[in-house]
């Protein structure tokens, strides 16, 4: 497995990472502990040596997963985290009812913090995200708070989550900000605009999550797909049948550059990801080893500038049907 510096933080890890929110919240019912242990540690084997867990994906269940499970590796893996949702007891986790509130103040912080470091097993958190940005407290105070972990040796590293411009370079100015985690993929390319050319400008890696749609981009997904009300996908616009039929270009588009280059659609849409800046680390999940050794080919695919040129030429003719999110959510991103 290759590896990335994300930005200029020095902060290096596996070209790809592994995105586990899936094994435990969001896509169905929390999957069987001792099978998530043994993907999780086989993904270690293969070279994976970045996690991306966060306290709302249970919640609490896979920071405990993640944190046993790679306990025996923790010299050789870097475990990303995310505070900034106010977990009260009354919380639903099936699926995305029920979203708990925003909670950024820097007490929360401290206490999240504490709690991500019992439940990962760790001495010192490698990269703190805030979640999502929170309208109600300062971005300062959030990145001051998380200046003071660092300085007391809780936290190693800070990131973003779904943050504007002008949240990033604030945030940035008060604790350099290694890495930013967003949505990206070739059906979600909103950071090209204004994000990708500021954390390039800022030296700040990009951590693109879903980097496969949610599963889309794999092409096992049509317009006869059915959500069960636990998987938050059955929630999304982009997921009704009229968009997925809509988007099957998309499949098409990837499937014929697969056939050029002896790939899986997801294979060639990792490639794509990792082709445009050396400082992104996509974290497609999975709770499959098949998929994982899938995903783990996409790294040594290299894609032309005339592969790249094609993709761009066919991607740019098509669009994208459904927002990515319901309206709620939606309001969350970009802030």
């Amino acid at each position: 497995m290759q590896k990335r510096k994300l930005g200029k933080s020095g902060l290096e890890v596996s070209a790809l990472g592994l995105g586990c929110m899936g094994m435990s919240f969001s896509y169905g019912p929390p999957k069987d502990k001792q099978e998530m242990t043994v993907l999780l540690r086989a993904a270690v084997e293969r070279g994976i040596t970045f996690f991306d867990t966060a306290e709302v994906y249970g919640p609490f269940l896979n920071e405990e997963l993640v944190g046993e499970a790679l306990a025996p590796f923790r010299d050789r893996v870097v475990i990303a985290t995310k505070f900034g949702f106010d977990l009260s007891p009354d919380f639903d986790p099936r699926g995305m009812k029920g979203l708990p509130g925003l909670n950024s103040r820097p007490e929360h912080i401290k206490q999240a913090a504490e709690g991500s470091l019992k439940r990962l097993k760790v001495d010192v958190i490698d990269l703190l995200y805030q979640h999502r940005v929170d309208p109600n407290v300062p971005i300062e105070d959030v990145a001051g708070a998380v200046k003071d972990l660092i300085q007391e040796g809780k936290v190693k590293h800070f990131g973003l989550s779904e943050a504007g411009v002008q949240t990033i370079r604030r945030a940035h100015a008060v604790q350099p900000v290694t890495a930013l985690q967003s949505e990206y993929s070739l059906w979600t390319r909103t950071p090209e605009k204004e994000v990708i050319p500021a954390l390039e400008e800022l030296g700040i890696g990009l951590v693109p999550y879903s980097p496969l749609g949610k599963g889309f981009l794999t092409g096992k997904i049509d317009e006869n797909a059915k959500f069960d009300s636990s998987d938050f996908r059955s929630t999304l616009p982009r997921f009704t049948p009229e968009a997925l039929k809509a988007n099957q270009a998309l499949i098409d588009l990837l499937a014929g550059m697969g056939e050029r280059k002896k790939a899986t659609p997801a294979q060639i849409a990792l490639a794509w990801l990792l082709a445009q800046k050396p400082w992104m680390v996509p974290i497609p999940g999975t709770t499959k080893l098949h998929r994982l050794d899938e995903n783990n080919g996409a790294v040594s695919i290299e894609l032309t500038p005339d592969d790249l040129r094609d993709i761009e030429t066919a991607a740019s003719k098509i669009t994208v049907e459904g927002a990515r999110y319901p309206e709620k959510l939606e309001r969350m991103t970009g802030r």
